[in-house]
C-alpha cells in the first residue's frame, strides 16, 4: 500500500537534497533517497535524517523497471538532478530533458499526487546555451506529460555545501586578480538552500500543481556585488578587471578541457543573461512563501574558512 506521506527524491546527495531530507523527515515525511553510489554518498545522506524516516536506495540504471517499484511506495516525486557541464556529448539532453520526461510519465502512470521538477531561472533568453536549451526542453516535456507537475526555477542556490560561493571564496583567497565577465553586470537573486527547501516543503503541503514558480531570494545583486561582498567577508582586497569577451572565450576553451572545468564556453554564454524573475511566471513571494536570508549575512557564517589563517586559506593550503 502506498504511503501517502512519502517522498521519492532524486538528487539526494547535493546541497538541496540534503536540506530537503532534513526538512521533510523532521516533519514526519518518509523519504526514499536515490543515489548512484551508496558507498560514496550514502553515509552523508543518512546523517541528515531523523531515525526511521529515511530509506537510501542505490540505482545504477535510471530506467522504468527500477523506478516503478519505488514509486509504488510514494505519492510525491522530486527531481533535483542536474549538471553544469557535459562530460560526454548529449549529457545535457539525457539528464535535463530525457530523464525528467521519463519521471513525469511514470508519475502519471502511478497516479502520484505531485511531480516536482527543479529546473533553473533565467534561461528563457539563453538560446545559444546547450545547458539552457536542455533545461527548457525538460520543462516542456514534464508539463506536457503530467498535469500534476510543478516546475520550480531557482536562482543560484548557495550554502556552505555549494559549488558557487565556496568556489569564488577559494579563487579570491588565492588569486591577486579576479576577472569580471560582461563587466560584472549580470544580475542574480541568490537564494539560500534552506529558503529553497522551505519553498519545496510548502508547495508539497499546499499540494500546488500545474504551475511554474520562479524561486528567488530577497535581493538582487550583480556578479560584481557578489564578488565585493565575498571579498569583504573573507577580509581580502583584490584587483577586479573587466575581461574582454575574446579573451574570456579563449580562457574558457582551455579550461573546459579539464576533467572538472572551472569555466566552459557554455557557462560563459549563460553569464550574459540576468538570473532574476522574468515576470512570465509567479514567484515564491506570490504564493506567500518568502525567502528571507540575506546573502552577506549567510556567507559570513562560513566564509572564515577562506580568510587569512582559515582552513582553506592559501597559507594553510600550501601547508597541506
Amino acid at each position: 500500500m502506498k504511503n501517502q506521506d512519502s517522498i521519492l527524491l532524486f538528487g539526494a546527495s547535493g546541497q538541496i537534497g540534503k536540506s530537503l531530507i532534513r526538512k521533510f523527515t523532521k516533519n514526519n515525511y518518509k523519504v526514499i533517497a536515490v543515489t548512484r553510489s551508496i558507498h560514496r554518498k550514502g553515509y552523508k545522506i543518512k546523517t541528515q535524517s531523523n531515525y526511521g524516516y529515511l530509506e537510501v536506495v542505490e540505482l545504477n540504471n535510471f530506467d522504468e523497471e527500477n523506478i516503478l517499484p519505488l514509486m509504488e511506495k510514494c505519492s510525491i516525486c522530486i527531481n533535483l538532478i542536474g549538471i553544469l557541464f557535459e562530460k560526454k556529448k548529449n549529457d545535457f539532453k539525457i539528464i535535463h530533458s530525457e530523464f525528467p520526461s521519463l519521471l513525469s510519465k511514470l508519475s502519471k502512470k502511478k497516479k502520484l499526487k505531485q511531480f516536482i521538477h527543479v529546473s533553473a531561472l533565467g534561461i528563457e533568453q539563453a538560446t545559444d546555451s546547450l545547458y539552457a536549451l536542455s533545461k527548457l526542453e525538460g520543462e516542456s516535456e514534464v508539463k506536457k506529460n503530467f498535469n500534476n507537475t510543478l516546475v520550480l526555477k531557482p536562482s543560484v542556490v548557495y550554502s556552505v555545501d555549494d559549488n558557487f560561493t565556496t568556489y569564488l571564496m577559494m579563487l579570491l583567497s588565492r588569486m591577486p586578480i579576479m576577472p569580471l565577465y560582461y563587466n560584472g553586470n549580470t544580475k542574480f537573486t541568490p537564494i539560500h538552500v534552506t529558503d529553497l527547501a522551505e519553498i519545496i516543503f510548502e508547495v508539497v503541503k499546499k499540494k500546488i500543481v500545474g504551475e511554474t514558480i520562479e524561486c528567488i531570494g530577497p535581493e538582487v545583486l550583480t556578479f560584481k556585488d557578489i564578488i565585493l561582498i565575498i571579498l569583504k567577508s573573507i577580509k581580502k582586497k583584490r584587483l577586479l578587471i573587466s575581461m574582454p569577451l575574446i579573451f574570456a572565450k579563449l580562457i574558457a576553451k582551455i579550461l573546459q578541457m579539464m576533467p572538472e572545468p572551472l569555466l566552459t564556453i557554455d557557462q560563459l554564454k549563460l553569464l550574459k543573461y540576468d538570473n532574476v524573475a522574468s515576470g512570465k511566471f509567479k514567484t515564491n513571494f506570490d504564493f506567500n512563501i518568502d525567502s528571507k536570508k540575506k546573502f552577506q549575512n549567510e556567507i559570513e557564517t562560513y566564509s572564515f574558512n577562506w580568510s587569512s589563517g582559515g582552513q582553506f586559506s592559501k597559507k594553510n593550503y600550501k601547508k597541506n
